[in-house]
């Protein structure tokens, strides 16, 4: 063995991070619907848009959403918003939100379908689409998680107006926007989801924000027409408590898992610091030279959107792609270097291995190297010794403490050992 692939010992680090939390999710939901201002008629069938991420309290919003309906007299039922996820199919749509523990319930039925119906457009340079089935509906109210984006930036990044405009338009809205780049994305899916608001029927929007430990920190209930001016607040608020690796230079990434419900393009791209779009710029940090990843969530049923932003994959995460569903996202968003197959190792030794030999270390025991579970969760990480020192006056203050030391990564097989 080489003596940059020779066995590096790593540590377990906690950033003791001091975030706001919802202890009572189902109670701060209640409250915020009861004081929204916005009402529905009794024997209204109103449908609830929801989407594709991996949202920590989805489940209970949404519960509580359709009881505040029913307690009104009205009819919910659950639609899928996400574009063209769920590999653009009613039946793969449906799949995802069942995936989420929605829909099981008789009385919050899922009705699923890729049709759509065309609004006015106005000065609207693409034309305006929405869900068939939402559109039949009475109203429509939108349950989403407000976030920076991973693709662009702009007052409006992944959230409410977003799950209007492309979420509910399904994949026509999607590839419409997409055609764009990013300019469709910052620009014009404001416009288009200002125009589904003025003549569609979404009467509420119901904003969910995380924070950098991935639990909730606030719900929100905003009338429809205040969504516009709402959400850049809100996203204020949630790109100041995203997730975030505690250094700005690395050798070497690795990444237990991607996928769908992690990020929008499987990692986060504004924690790895890297875009992979044509013609964009990356962000400011951190400097990741090799990223490996190890394999896919479950609930990403094999869309692998985003591989690209990994140098290295292990063959178990690569047996797990489902080609077919990953490509018509991937088609979909134009943006095709995210859609690019990494270099394909037999195991998880050998990813990092690849890794230190595309990052060129020549010396192990110096190499800036770090291990996290995904993107959503960055406050407990592995590092080796020279990440450990850059980070002392961090330890030595208290905001970062070690937990465990002399961690191997990988078992005799080529296994990653867990991580805890």
């Amino acid at each position: 063995m080489n003596q940059a692939a020779a066995p590096v010992a790593f540590h377990r680090i906690r950033v003791n991070l001091n975030e706001p939390v919802i202890t009572d999710v189902r109670a701060h939901t209640d409250s915020a619907l009861a004081g929204c201002g916005v009402a529905v008629a009794p024997g209204d069938r109103v449908a609830i848009a929801v989407g594709s991420r991996g949202i920590r309290d989805l489940a209970t919003v949404v519960e509580r959403v359709a009881s505040w309906i029913r307690g009104q007299g009205g009819r919910p039922f659950l639609v899928p918003a996400m574009g063209s996820h769920g590999g653009a199919t009613a039946a793969g749509q449906r799949e995802v939100l069942e995936s989420y523990g929605l829909g099981a319930d008789d009385a919050l039925p899922i009705v699923s379908c890729m049709d759509v119906v065309e609004l006015p457009a106005g000065d609207c340079p693409v034309a305006v689409h929405t869900d068939a089935e939402a559109a039949r509906a009475s109203a429509t109210i939108v349950v989403n998680r407000v976030k920076p984006h991973t693709d662009f930036h702009g007052p409006y990044e992944s959230g409410l107006m977003k799950m209007i405009a492309i979420g509910l338009g399904k994949q026509v809205q999607a590839e419409a926007l997409h055609a764009y780049g990013q300019r469709g994305l910052r620009d014009l899916m404001p416009l288009v989801a200002r125009h589904v608001l003025a003549h569609g029927n979404v009467i509420l929007g119901v904003a969910i924000i995380e924070n950098a430990l991935d639990a909730t920190m606030a719900v929100e209930a905003v009338p429809a027409a205040r969504i516009a001016a709402v959400e850049p607040g809100l996203l204020a608020l949630a790109r100041a408590h995203s997730p975030r690796l505690p250094m700005d230079r690395l050798d070497v990434l690795l990444v237990d898992r991607m996928g769908k419900d992690i990020s929008g393009v499987g990692m986060d791209t504004n924690v790895i610091g890297r875009t992979m779009i044509t013609g964009a710029e990356d962000p400011d940090g951190p400097h990741i030279t090799m990223i490996g990843c190890h394999a896919l969530t479950p609930a990403s049923h094999g869309n692998a959107t985003g591989m690209g932003l990994a140098d290295v994959i292990s063959a178990t995460m690569a047996d797990g792609i489902d080609h077919d569903v990953t490509r018509t996202n991937i088609i979909t968003s134009g943006f095709l270097l995210r859609g690019k197959l990494p270099v394909v190792a037999p195991d998880d030794r050998t990813v990092w291995e690849w890794c230190l030999r595309g990052a060129g270390v020549v010396d192990a025991a110096r190499v800036r190297a770090a291990r996290i579970v995904d993107t959503l969760h960055c406050a407990e990480l592995w590092v080796t010794d020279a990440v450990l020192a850059d980070l002392s006056q961090e330890v030595a203050a208290g905001r970062i403490y070690v937990v465990d030391s002399g961690l191997t990564l990988h078992d005799h097989d080529g296994r990653l050992t867990p991580f805890r």
